[in-house]
């Protein structure tokens, strides 16, 4: 996509998009895929409501999201080690997918608290 024709993100189905398109790579990444499919096991139809919630609440502040984003990386965290490069592949991912689709204030933010939401979780887990 050209980036001239990119927009900001603007609502939940920005996000989801932006999700969807992760998970799909995520999932197949020789990094971190494993995380998602053998140690969290995650449905992705059942997990995605949870986790568009919690971008919503970080973009748009809406107070949906009610889990403990902490606790639930550090439950992962003791059935397999989370390691640098497991953080590195998820961010550079994570970022690469933003990048393909949105730019602008709510994109940068997003970018932004994903950085710090993966410190934050390596520091403490």
């Amino acid at each position: 996509m050209d980036k001239d024709n990119l927009r900001d993100i603007q609502n939940r189905e920005d996000i989801e998009q932006i999700l969807w398109a992760f998970y799909k790579k995520a999932l197949k990444d020789s990094n971190i895929g494993m995380f998602f499919t053998e140690i969290a096991k995650i449905n992705l139809e059942a997990h995605m409501p949870h986790i568009s919630d919690f971008w919503e609440q970080q973009l748009f502040y809406t107070g949906n999201y009610k889990k403990n984003v902490l606790q639930i990386h550090k439950d992962l965290h003791l059935k397999k080690a989370m390691e640098k490069i497991h953080f590195d592949t998820w961010l550079t991912l994570f970022k690469t997918i933003i990048d393909a689709n949105f730019m602008g204030e709510k994109a940068e933010l997003m970018k932004t608290r994903a950085l710090s939401i993966a410190t934050v979780i390596q520091l403490k887990t």
